[in-house]
């Protein structure tokens, strides 16, 4: 074997070794926190995002704020009557929680902790 083929095994060992500490120095510390401690881009957790969406429930932008919070994390799981017709429950799988959303007034009138396809009617009028 060439001295010049075994510099380069040992350069580009090195280099992938070097590439792969930082790596899981990160992973470990992302596996670490758990998804209801960490922060997102607004210092808040997901646990008081859904804190400020019940306590605004039935108020104009309660929606608004859901659609942010968790775009892309929210799955229709049913219709049911209910605020100005009919209202959608969207699920959060990552949170747990259902988000009961009424398109007329565009505001959430029921959140609850698990998937919950149908909402009692006096929470949701």
């Amino acid at each position: 074997m060439k001295p010049t083929s075994i510099f380069t095994i040992l350069t580009l060992s090195g280099m992938l070794f070097a590439c792969d500490v930082p790596a899981k120095v990160v992973n470990s510390n992302l596996t670490t926190a758990s998804a209801q401690e960490m922060k997102d881009a607004t210092g808040m957790t997901p646990q008081q995002h859904i804190d400020m969406i019940t306590k605004n429930k039935g108020q104009f932008g309660s929606a608004d704020a859901m659609r942010r919070f968790f775009f892309g994390d929210l799955e229709p799981i049913g219709i049911q009557p209910g605020g100005a017709g009919m209202v959608v429950n969207l699920f959060n799988k990552k949170n747990n929680v259902t988000f009961s959303y009424c398109s007329t007034y565009d505001v959430v009138v029921a959140v609850k902790k698990g998937k919950i396809d149908k909402f009692p009617p006096a929470e949701v009028k």
